[in-house]
């Protein structure tokens, strides 16, 4: 059996996986989200913030902002393989994405989390 080094572990099936995942994650967290601004009349600040005071919304929220970064990822990283050629412009991208991604989620803990 052959393996391909640049996937790093990585197959198709495991990215169709991690995507459908992510999805079906986010499509969860929209339907609540969506589900919260229909039956609360007015949202106020005090409702807003008791809303995201418990850990189980921090821990959804936490989630969905993972699920959108595995998202972005793989997303990210199918178009730069299938249109970038250049392998230098294509890894320093890929790094800029990256990192980008990663400041997102640190921007998204700590607004979450509230540290």
């Amino acid at each position: 059996m052959v393996n391909n080094a640049a996937t790093v572990g990585r197959s198709g099936v495991h990215d169709f996986i991690l995507l459908r995942a992510s999805a079906l994650i986010l499509a969860c967290y929209v339907l609540f989200m969506a589900g919260f601004f229909v039956i609360t009349p007015q949202v106020t600040f005090e409702i807003w913030h008791g809303l995201f005071s418990s850990l189980a919304m921090k821990v959804f929220t936490l989630l969905a902002i993972i699920a959108v970064l595995v998202h972005a990822w793989i997303g990210t990283w199918q178009v730069l393989s299938d249109y970038i050629k250049g392998a230098f412009l294509r890894g320093a991208l890929q790094f800029i994405f990256t990192v980008t991604l990663l400041v997102y989620f640190a921007a998204g803990f700590l607004t979450v989390w509230g540290v």
